[in-house]
């Protein structure tokens, strides 16, 4: 047994056993936990702190760029969710629905929110009468759920998730289409410069494309189990939803005219890809610009110093724009503290002994690398400051070489299943026939197309039908 207060660390590696390794990751260094309602998860403070500093810095820019918070209801009748045929044809398997309240039969189902486009659009048809009612740009930070009868797992899928999901509404596709660059930009923003997570962008095939839009574009991931992993997204829906609940305006000429749409999103699907790509066989690894404390200030002694917890608490003051914190449990020992905050993932770890308080010093230890260097205390907030950039640019360098390092190109189907199985992200040519994406999934024992590749496929011939082959596209086995 373990002191109380300590986790007892992981106990199998991370290229051996990945699955164990990510259940004991996330409940060990106090990530999520299971609740009693199947494929749900509890997001514990460490990393729901983690989740409102990535909304944060995304709702920023979102007003930024002009787009507004607001909040519909998590019920939708099923009338309003019938209107769009693509649409409730993409999401009905997943629906939850609320058919008693009380002791009362409901005259009408109501669906517990998938999306929102639904109970949305019928007040954007109310609001939207001109052209100077536009652009209508609303976004809001909530909750979803998707009754997923896959086997679930933390973050990366769950029956319920929090995310963002944005609506916006224009008066010409040229707008509606010059927001999806700019939405790339600030999702890309937050998880090259918060997470420290690079990702590959592209274009959804007709089959892999969000129900009821013209098209979707997403970010992917790669993690080290060989799966890829969907991340933000931005969905152009055309006129579908317009036509479909009659979102008109009368433009500048007196004529009427049908909105052009937009969604998008992110979801708290990103922590379980950060936390995948960056930890190891410790524990948790956080990007400093993520981590809600960012160092950790251990006095090494014996029993009770009190000349050392007097400088740690100094310290303490001195470093609080760090957010840190002194371990002074003295009911375990001073490994055991190393290993407990290297499990839970803090950036830094100051190490303060009677040599270092003698020679007005500390010893600091790098989370990522357990690189541990001497700094003079006058010399400690500028070492601190250039040590988490150094942590962060080194995370992103690893997860780029990570990520570039499991793509590769192949030209027949004998390749192509060499490659899944040795677990990378595999270009090849494709033919649009959707069998063949269905066929590409069967003899793969699940991979699929994940976005449409710039590379030229002319003269090239489908893997799956020999036919000429539309398009290359990245292939790899998902969540």
């Amino acid at each position: 047994m373990s002191p109380v207060g300590v986790s007892k660390g992981i106990s199998v590696k991370k290229e051996e056993n990945f699955s164990q390794w990510y259940q004991e990751l996330i409940l060990k260094a106090e990530l999520a936990d299971y609740s009693s309602v199947s494929g749900c998860m509890i997001l514990r403070p460490r990393s729901y702190a983690i989740w409102e500093k990535i909304k944060e810095s995304i709702d920023k820019d979102f007003k930024e760029a002009g787009i507004e918070d607001a909040y519909f209801p998590v019920f939708i009748p099923q009338s309003s969710f019938e209107k769009e045929k693509e649409h409730l044809e993409g999401f009905s398997p997943e629906v939850a629905w609320v058919t008693e309240a009380g002791n009362r039969k409901l005259s009408e189902r109501l669906a517990v929110r998938p999306t929102s486009e639904t109970i949305m659009y019928e007040s954007y048809a109310k609001w939207i009468r001109s052209w100077r009612d536009l652009p209508l740009r609303l976004n809001q930070w909530n909750n979803a759920v998707r009754w997923e009868f896959k086997n679930p797992v933390p973050f990366f899928r769950t029956r319920e998730f929090l995310w963002n999901e944005g609506h916006s509404a224009f008066a010409t596709e040229k707008e509606a289409l010059a927001e999806g660059k700019i939405l790339k930009q600030i999702y890309q923003k937050c998880c090259e410069e918060l997470m420290a997570l690079p990702g590959l962008y592209g274009r959804k095939t007709e089959n892999e494309k969000f129900a009821g839009a013209v098209f979707t574009e997403k970010f992917h991931y790669y993690i080290q189990n060989g799966r890829a992993l969907e991340g933000p997204s931005f969905h152009h829906d055309g006129q579908n939803f317009a036509k479909a609940y009659n979102i008109s305006f009368l433009d500048k000429n007196g004529n009427r005219q049908y909105v052009w749409q937009n969604t998008y999103a992110i979801s708290t699907r990103m922590l379980g890809v950060m936390f995948v790509v960056h930890s190891d066989n410790r524990g948790l690894v956080i990007p400093p610009r993520l981590a809600e404390n960012k160092i950790v200030i251990v006095p090494i002694a014996s029993g009770i110093d009190d000349d050392l917890l007097k400088k740690a608490h100094e310290l303490k003051k001195i470093l609080a724009e760090f957010s840190p914190i002194v371990d002074t449990r003295d009911y375990i020992t001073t490994g055991e503290k190393f290993y407990d905050w290297e499990l839970k993932g803090i950036p830094i770890r100051l190490e303060l002994g009677q040599r270092e308080l003698k020679n007005q010093e500390v010893t600091l230890v790098k989370r990522n690398t357990f690189e541990k260097r001497v700094v003079k205390e006058a010399d400690l907030k500028k070492a601190i400051s250039e040590t988490l950039e150094e942590i962060h640019n080194e995370l992103f360098k690893n997860a780029e070489s990570l990520l570039n390092n499991n793509i590769e190109k192949a030209e027949t189907k004998k390749d192509f299943l060499k490659l899944i199985k040795a677990k990378k992200i595999v270009e090849i040519p494709l033919c649009k026939n959707v069998r063949c994406e269905e066929n590409l999934k069967e003899i793969s024992g699940g991979a699929k197309p994940l976005f449409i590749s710039n590379y030229d496929a002319k003269g090239k011939k489908c893997i799956i039908c020999g036919n000429d082959a539309d398009y290359y596209v990245y292939a790899a086995k998902t969540y």
